[in-house]
């Protein structure tokens, strides 16, 4: 039986979900992915903390979102990050009590604000940003210019599959 170069579907323990054989290119998908997200925490938490000390980790991904879409509402940030809207209330509260970011009235609709970094948070930001862009060129400095890409490109793909899976299954909870 051809698999289209896929590695044979590994049976028993671990190798079945819900009925259907899982291949070993999935289940190293899977590892390797665990790996990648338990670093990829430990690493928000230092980078949050290079920006500010007191800095929730959770919020480093706020403080790109802002960098690199500009001011927005924060049922915005929301639903970029994936929280609600209290948790969102809380986590902003804190940024702007460290004097990260700033809530200015929205010109297109006087009720609601719009969140920005300020000159603090946005150089705070760069910086440490910076640095861990130096990190990654270091680590693949071994690396094809082209494999980076691919890397990428992949990504990319598997965030944008997610992010439409995550719009569908909000559209049919809200048609429930």
């Amino acid at each position: 039986m051809h698999n289209n170069g896929a590695l044979p579907p590994e049976r028993g323990e671990g190798g079945t979900m819900g009925g259907i054989g899982v291949d070993r290119a999935f289940l190293a998908l899977e590892r390797e992915l665990a790996v990648f997200l338990r670093r990829a925490r430990a690493a928000s938490g230092e980078l949050a903390r290079e920006v500010h000390p007191e800095l929730e980790s959770a919020a480093y991904g706020l403080l790109m979102r802002l960098e690199d879409a500009g001011p927005q509402r924060a049922t915005e940030l929301a639903g970029f990050v994936g929280v609600g809207k209290a948790t969102m209330s809380r986590q902003l509260r804190a940024l702007e009590g460290l004097g990260l970011v700033t809530r200015t009235p929205d010109p297109a609709d006087g009720r609601a604000f719009l969140v920005e970094l300020t000159e603090e948070g946005r150089s705070r930001f760069r910086a440490v940003r910076g640095a861990r862009r130096a990190r990654y060129a270091r680590r693949l400095a071994a690396w094809e210019r082209s494999e980076v890409a691919e890397l990428a490109r992949l990504l990319h793909r598997l965030n944008a599959e997610q992010e439409a899976d995550d719009r569908g299954q909000t559209a049919r909870a809200a048609q429930e």
